[in-house]
């Protein structure tokens, strides 16, 4: 069986625009303040500003809405020696699985009705650090 790939001599930069995989939600949440838990939800209201009801919304546009693949979580968890990490402590705001989220850097991608633009890479916080112990900033 031959890939529709493998036939034609494709770029690099052509070969990076095409995401043949479709990921999947796997958990929501949205942080109604700071340092507080995490609120884990099963639907969530989005709008320009981020989602509502998360303290993020309509603030500088940092951080408006943060996700992490399920898949690194995984792999957190082993850096760490721990069994298993909840995603609520990574405070993120949607976990995802199989999707590469490096590859929308700097392009729009839709999640349900909502159009996202992945604008940076909103790396670890010293408020993981507190909760899951010193080392993952340096992962």
């Amino acid at each position: 069986m031959n890939s529709p790939i493998a036939e034609k001599s494709l770029t690099i930069k052509q070969l990076k625009e095409n995401l043949p995989q479709q990921g999947k939600v796997e958990w929501l949440s949205v942080r109604p303040q700071r340092k507080k838990p995490v609120q884990i939800i099963s639907q969530v209201a989005a709008n320009t500003n981020g989602l509502e009801g998360d303290h993020y919304n309509g603030r500088s546009g940092k951080r408006s809405i943060t996700l992490i693949q399920a898949e690194h979580i995984s792999v957190i968890a082993a850096l760490l020696h721990k069994e298993v990490i909840d995603p609520a402590v990574l405070r993120r705001n949607i976990v995802v699985s199989g999707i590469n989220l490096q590859a929308f850097k700097n392009r729009s991608f839709k999640i349900g009705d909502v159009i996202l633009k992945m604008t940076g890479l909103c790396h670890p916080c010293s408020r993981m650090e507190e909760v899951l112990g010193e080392g993952l900033i340096m992962q």
